[in-house]
């Protein structure tokens, strides 16, 4: 919201200093984003006198003009079209710097004449992009005299931010209400006019949609002279980035700025018919706006529409075919009320951003429209003359009444300011509050202008507000000597030990959508009904995603089009099995392509495979504090892995931990990415709860004693897995033992010659690390027969002879 202190002044009786009045602005919530005061920038630009200007001898379109100014007569070469004698125009000297281009300025010889100095254009003034000729300035204008006062630039103008609860002070005169109340000047009473009419109107108003449009004015004013606007109100306008366009347009524009009243003018003579209609748009109508725009309506959307078509876009903007022009000559004023609701609604659909639909989504008074339309007859019968008709009004405006009690000591309780309470009465009064006491307190009624008001603590606000927010004592939390708990939950550590612990491994985090299209949701167990968007941002992304997997693939695949043939990615975030709370499960996911091992002449290389991907999915469960000496692997995996080359992490018959594996081709071929992708998914929901140790790490534990190692061979049926023999040999003796590892498997049509039908061969290699004292034959033996009782029983197999 932009303003000037002559505009504020206009209603604000006042001798507060600017930097006093922009403190008061602060204090009473309405933040100054800029104060500008272009008198310092134009300091040393004056009001000169061109006394005669002649063609250049050496260049047809430079002048050479004898210009008087206020330290004398000077020569200056120019080369404007419209620079002539006897006019008055805007001088720059040599040293000054000029606005619009940042040159400094210095004398110079042009073409073999010399130039003292620079006669200004509009864009060299930053007063618009104009740069075909130099400024005239009015006749009257004394030598000397300031530029900035002849431009009407004089006049310092604020910039605040407004939030979207206070629409009151989208005017002048709401915020000199506040500075007013703050104690920074009397505010003067606004004077409403009283409008005769001169003649009768044949004009009728129609209200289809009374919900949409509670009240609508229609104003009638004939025989105006549409000329230009007054000096004065150009410099308003222009002085909060408005471009003036005639009287009947500026005066609505002013209105809207003043007053926070955005208002209308059509010219009656381009309406067709005697009957204005609000109604809602019909399928398929479209209006030629004032932005130059055409813009397609749809049913729902509240227009105004003469008898042949629409005119205008409710509380938004006008239509060209009823514009105003120089040429009217009868106007018809619309003052209406707009619902905030649907007036946003319609400016989100048509991406229009104008001043109406600004202070209508935020609500404007209801009880102002009157006044208001009062106001703006009044001003264009004094700058484009001609005879007010009687006003058409439609509807009525709701009632907007609305009175709470502020109860005795309420400030104090919720502020710690201590008023008295006149000073409570007197703040709420000033601020337009009618306010009566009663037994419970002060029976406050709000005013029309504030429909942010809703309870006793924004009374209490408004209080806080006008004495000031640096007034309310500060009061410190007491100190507990009981040490803070931690901040971050068990869960949001889980995702940064995961995300640290990938990272370290060589994948890089990618970020996707959380929407996958419907046919990858169904490829990862999705595609359920109640997972789909009902309003989804595009087609290819209309379902939430049942894995982070099936995403990830194809940003790899988009990283192939782009010639990355090794990739290796993780994301961590949520993947949906249900619409409700419980259905979002927690996922750290990732993707390997590629070969294992870059390049080297020490060696072969080789491709990523499930072992890469189980190797991931277990630095994840090792991060996050998971036991992983107990995670049993199993060699089950779903259907988007491939059935040969994966498994699942269990704790336990129930609980998954994690699965890994090689994408299936076909997934992969749905999807159009070239494979092999190995992946993992871990489950970070389904990690146990571990009691937190602490930052403290385990005692270390080394021996001197030599480890001794022990190969066993064990004849299986060929269903036994592999971790199944491991798990039970480790269990023979925990202490004593400190790894057990796989490094021989005898299977298929030979080994079931040598150990018969469905069996095989599987060989481990047993650690022992003695930590007390150097183990006798006796004992190697005696673990020995542990580790075998404790395979065979747990596998049903025999010792290999």
């Amino acid at each position: 919201m932009k303003f000037t202190l002559g505009w504020l002044k206009d209603y604000l009786d006042t001798d507060a200093a600017i930097d006093d009045l922009a403190r008061g602005l602060v204090d009473c919530g309405l933040e100054v984003e800029s104060l500008t005061d272009r008198r310092q920038a134009l300091a040393a630009f004056s009001v000169a006198h061109v006394v005669a200007a002649h063609r250049h001898p050496n260049a047809d379109r430079l002048r050479v003009c004898e210009v008087e100014t206020k330290s004398g007569r000077v020569q200056v070469v120019c080369g404007a079209p419209n620079a002539r004698a006897g006019m008055k125009a805007v001088f720059a000297p040599v040293g000054s710097r000029i606005p619009g281009t940042g040159l400094a300025l210095e004398k110079a010889n042009i073409r073999g004449v010399d130039s003292n100095g620079m006669l200004c254009s509009a864009r060299e003034m930053e007063l618009s992009d104009d740069h075909d000729g130099i400024i005239a300035l009015a006749d009257d204008s004394p030598v000397g005299a300031p530029a900035a006062a002849a431009l009407g630039l004089d006049d310092p103008a604020f910039d605040i931010a407004i939030t979207p609860n206070r629409p009151d002070a989208l005017g002048v005169y709401g915020i000199a209400r506040d500075l007013a109340a703050k104690g920074l000047g009397t505010l003067k009473p606004l004077a409403i006019p009283n409008i005769a009419a001169a003649r009768t109107s044949q004009l009728n108003v129609a209200l289809e949609t009374p919900q949409a449009c509670p009240l609508f004015i229609a104003w009638p004013v004939y025989n105006v002279e549409n000329r230009a606007s007054p000096v004065w109100l150009q410099n308003r306008l222009r002085a909060v980035g408005l471009r003036p366009i005639s009287a009947l347009v500026d005066i609505t524009n002013y209105m809207t700025f003043a007053h926070g009243r955005p208002l209308h003018v059509f010219d009656a003579d381009k309406l067709t018919g005697r009957t204005l209609t609000v109604r809602s748009a019909h399928h398929g109508e479209i209006l030629e706006a004032l932005d130059g725009h055409t813009y397609a309506l749809e049913p729902g959307m509240t227009v105004i529409a003469d008898e042949a078509s629409v005119v205008a876009l409710g509380g938004i903007i006008g239509g060209k075919i009823s514009a105003c022009a120089p040429q009217t000559v009868n106007a018809i004023l619309e003052v209406a009320l707009f619902d905030p609701v649907r007036t946003a609604r319609t400016g989100r659909l048509l991406n229009i951003q104008s001043d109406a639909r600004y202070r209508f989504e935020r609500g404007v008074d209801p009880l102002f429209a009157e006044p208001a339309a009062k106001i703006a007859v009044n001003m264009i019968v004094e700058l484009c003359g001609g005879d007010p008709g009687a006003p058409i009004m439609a509807g009525r405006p709701p009632d907007p009444s609305r009175h709470y009690t502020l109860r005795e000591g309420r400030v104090r309780e919720l502020a710690g300011l201590d008023l008295p309470p006149q000073r409570e009465r007197d703040i709420l009064r000033s601020l337009g509050f009618k306010v009566s006491e009663t037994a419970q307190g002060l029976d406050c009624t709000a005013p029309s202008w504030r429909p942010d008001i809703h309870g006793e603590a924004d009374l209490v606000e408004e209080i806080c507000r006008i004495v000031g927010l640096d007034a309310v004592p500060s009061t410190p939390i007491p100190r507990v000597s009981a040490v803070a708990r931690p901040v971050l939950t068990l869960s949001q550590r889980r995702v940064r030990q995961a995300r640290r612990a990938l990272a370290a491994r060589g994948l890089n985090e990618a970020v996707t959508w959380s929407f996958a299209p419907a046919r990858a949701a169904e490829l990862f167990g999705g595609g359920k009904s109640e997972l789909k968007l009902i309003n989804p941002i595009s087609v290819e992304r209309g379902d939430m995603r049942p894995s982070i997997l099936a995403t990830l693939i194809t940003a790899i695949g988009r990283n192939m089009a782009r010639g990355l043939e090794e990739v290796g990615v993780f994301e961590i975030g949520p993947a949906y099995e249900g619409e409700r709370p419980e259905g979002q499960i927690l996922h750290a996911s990732g993707l390997r392509r590629g070969m294992a091992a870059p390049r080297h002449w020490a060696g072969d290389r080789r491709g990523v495979d499930a072992f890469d991907a189980k190797a991931d999915a277990l630095a994840v469960l090792d991060a996050c504090g998971a036991p992983v000496d107990g995670v049993q692997t199993m060699a089950e995996a779903p259907d988007w892995f491939h059935p040969g080359r994966s498994g699942t992490l269990r704790l336990g018959p129930k609980i998954v931990l994690a699965r890994f594996g090689e994408i299936h081709p076909r997934i992969l071929a749905e999807l159009d990415v070239d494979g092999p992708l190995a992946g993992f998914e871990v489950m970070i929901d389904s990690l146990p709860q571990t009691r937190d140790q602490g930052k403290a790490r385990p005692p270390l534990e080394l021996c001197d004693l030599m480890a001794i190692k022990r190969d066993f061979a064990f004849i299986l049926e060929r269903s036994v897995q592999s971790d199944q023999v491991v798990k039970a040999a480790r269990a023979a003796d925990r202490r004593l033992i400190s790894a057990v590892s796989v490094f021989d498997l005898f299977e298929g049509t030979q080994a079931e010659a040598v150990f018969g039908p469905h069996k095989k061969s599987l060989a481990i290699e047993v650690t022992l690390q003695p930590r007390e004292r150097t183990l006798r034959e006796d004992d190697i033996e005696a673990v020995s027969r542990r580790i075998i009782a404790k395979v065979e029983k747990a596998t049903g197999g025999t010792l290999r002879r």
